[in-house]
C-alpha cells in the first residue's frame, strides 16, 4: 500500500517517494523558547510525531531534526523584563519544553539544534549567497533580494505583485526593495550579538533554519513541517533562500498542520483563552490530550474547549476499557460450544487503519476503525459474560483483538503509556519510599474490597456503599463484574 501526503508546495497529494530508497529526512521548525509552550505547540508535536512514528513502522530509517529558536526580539525583550540575560530565558523555556515533550510523551528528535549553537554555520549561508549576488549588506545589515529569485511566491500561491501592495520598510532598514528580507541584523546596544563579516548582529529567523537543515539534513529533504501559519512568510523564505544558494529543491514534501482555536476562538493572553500544556496535563492524562489530537486530520483546524477534552476522555476510557477486559473474560470457564470470534473483525479494522494512515495520515478515518474493532470486541465479551463463558477460539480472538488495538495505539498514537510496565528509574530514597506506600495503598484498597464484598453477600448494604463512597472520595473507583470486583484510579 503506498502513501500518499498531501504537499503545500503542489496543493494536491502526492505519492511518498523519498530521496533515497528506505530514508527519510524530516526537519520542523521549533519554538521559540520565551514563554510556557500552548495546546497549538502541542499539537505541532503530536502530529509530527505520529507523522514520524508512522513513517518507522512502514520500515523507512527516518532522521528527525527539531530546532530551537533561543535568540530573538521575544527572547530579548522577556529578558529584559525580568533583567536576566537572555541565555537565562532560553534555558529556562527549553527546559520546560523537555519537560512538556515527555510528559506528552513526544519522542525526542534525533538532533535538536540551537540557533545560537551555529552562528558560524549560518554566516558562511549568508556570505556563499552574498557571493552568488543573492544578498547585499548596507550598513551591518544583510538582505535577501527577493526580485532575484524568479520562483519566489511559489509555496504559498502569492504573486510578487501581490505581496508588494502590503510590503513597507520599517523605521531605519535601508533595504533596497519592501519585498526583501532580512539574513543577518546589525545588532542595537544591549542586545546579544556575534562578529561577523558585517560588523556585530545576529542572524535572521528565515536564515537559521536554513543553515541547520543544511547543516544536518543535507541541501534537499524528504518533509519540511511546521503548523500552517509558518507558510509565509517563515517557509517561503527559507526556500527561496535555500534553493537560490543550491539551485536544488530544498524540500520534496511540505506538509503544515492546521491551527487550534479555543472555544471558536483564536487563542489570546488578553482573551483568557491562552491554554498551556501544563495547564492540560495538570487536569488530564497527556493520551486525552493525543488523542483528541488525533481525532481530527492533521490538516483541519483544531477547536480546544475543556467539553471536547471530557468527550475525548470518554472514548479514550473505551479504548482502555476493550484491553482490560481481556482479564475478565480469562476468568470466566470454558464453554466451547460457544459460537463466534473476532478474527474477521482484526482483519477489517487492521485494513481500515493502515488504509486511513497510508491517504494523508487520515487519523479520523484510522481511529474509526480502531472504535469499530472495540465495538465487536464488547459485543463478544458481553454475549460471554450473559452465557457464563467463552470458547478457547473465542477468547484466543479476544486476546489478539486486543494486542492489535495496544500495539497500534502505542507504537503509532503513542498512547496506553499508562498500560505499559514502568521504565527503569534510578532508585533514591524518595522513589524506594513512594513505591512502598503505593503497594502498602494497593494492599489497603484489595482489603476493604474485601470487607465490602462480605458485606454485600450478608445483605448489609449500608456498610459496602460506605467503602465505595469513602474509595471514591479518594480517588479510587470500583466495578461490580460477574467475575468480581475490579477497581482502578481516577
Amino acid at each position: 500500500m503506498s502513501l500518499k501526503i498531501y504537499n503545500t508546495l503542489s496543493g494536491k497529494k502526492e505519492e511518498f517517494v523519498p530521496i533515497k530508497p528506505g530514508e527519510v529526512k524530516i526537519y520542523t521548525c521549533g519554538v521559540t523558547v520565551y514563554d510556557h509552550n500552548h495546546v497549538g505547540h502541542g499539537r505541532s508535536l503530536i502530529v509530527f510525531d505520529m507523522i514520524r512514528r508512522y513513517l518507522r513502522y512502514l520500515g523507512y530509517d527516518v532522521k528527525f531534526v527539531r530546532n530551537f529558536t533561543d535568540v530573538d526580539d521575544k527572547i530579548i525583550n522577556r529578558a529584559k523584563d525580568e533583567c536576566l540575560p537572555f541565555t537565562v530565558i532560553a534555558d529556562r523555556y527549553i527546559k520546560e519544553y523537555f519537560q512538556d515533550a515527555e510528559n506528552f510523551r513526544i519522542e525526542p528528535a534525533d538532533v535538536e539544534p540551537r540557533v545560537t549553537t551555529h552562528i558560524p554555520d549560518i554566516i558562511d549561508f549568508i556570505q556563499k549567497l552574498i557571493e552568488k549576488g543573492y544578498a547585499y549588506e548596507v550598513d551591518g545589515d544583510v538582505y535577501f533580494s527577493v526580485r532575484k529569485f524568479k520562483d519566489y511566491g511559489k509555496l504559498s500561491k502569492r504573486s510578487v505583485d501581490e505581496l508588494i501592495a502590503g510590503a513597507r520598510v520599517e523605521p531605519g532598514e535601508k533595504k533596497r526593495d519592501p519585498l526583501d528580507f532580512a539574513l543577518w541584523k546589525r545588532s542595537k546596544a544591549g542586545e546579544p550579538s556575534w562578529d561577523s563579516p558585517w560588523g556585530k548582529g545576529r542572524p535572521g529567523w528565515h536564515t537559521e533554519c536554513c543553515a541547520m537543515i543544511f547543516k544536518h539534513l543535507g541541501e534537499t529533504i524528504d518533509i519540511h513541517g511546521g503548523g500552517l501559519d509558518l507558510t509565509f512568510p517563515h517557509h517561503e523564505n527559507e526556500l527561496a533562500q535555500a534553493e537560490a544558494l543550491s539551485d536544488k529543491p530544498f524540500a520534496r514534501y511540505w506538509v503544515h498542520n492546521g491551527l487550534v482555536t479555543v472555544n471558536g476562538q483564536k487563542m489570546s493572553k488578553s482573551l483568557g483563552n491562552y491554554i498551556t500544556l501544563k495547564e492540560i496535563y495538570s487536569k488530564y492524562e497527556p493520551d486525552i490530550l493525543r488523542l483528541l489530537v488525533l481525532s481530527v486530520h492533521y490538516r483541519s483546524p483544531l477547536d480546544f474547549s475543556w467539553e471536547k477534552m471530557e468527550e475525548t476522555k470518554k472514548a479514550y476510557e473505551r479504548l482502555k476499557n476493550a484491553i482490560d477486559e481481556y482479564e475478565t473474560l480469562e476468568k470466566l470457564p470454558i464453554k466451547e460450544d460457544f459460537e463466534g470470534h473476532l478474527y474477521d473483525a482484526i482483519a477489517k479494522a487492521e485494513q481500515g487503519f493502515y488504509s486511513a494512515m497510508s491517504d494523508d495520515f487520515n487519523t479520523p478515518e484510522a481511529l474509526a476503525s480502531l472504535f469499530g474493532l472495540v465495538r465487536e470486541m464488547n459485543i463478544l465479551r458481553d454475549r460471554a459474560v450473559k452465557e457464563g463463558g467463552i470458547s478457547q477460539k473465542a477468547l484466543k480472538s479476544y486476546k489478539e483483538a486486543k494486542d492489535v488495538l495496544y500495539q497500534i495505539g502505542r507504537d503509532i498514537f503513542g498512547l496506553f503509556d499508562s498500560l505499559q510496565p514502568c521504565k527503569p528509574t534510578e532508585k533514591t530514597e524518595e522513589t524506594t519510599e513512594k513505591s512502598q506506600k503505593e503497594q502498602v495503598d494497593s494492599q489497603l484498597v484489595e482489603m476493604l474490597l474485601e470487607v465490602r464484598n462480605i458485606a454485600r453477600k450478608e445483605k448489609q448494604y449500608h456498610i459496602a456503599d460506605l467503602i465505595r463512597d469513602k474509595l471514591s472520595q479518594q480517588g479510587i473507583v470500583i466495578e461490580d463484574t460477574p467475575v468480581g470486583t475490579k477497581w482502578k484510579k481516577k
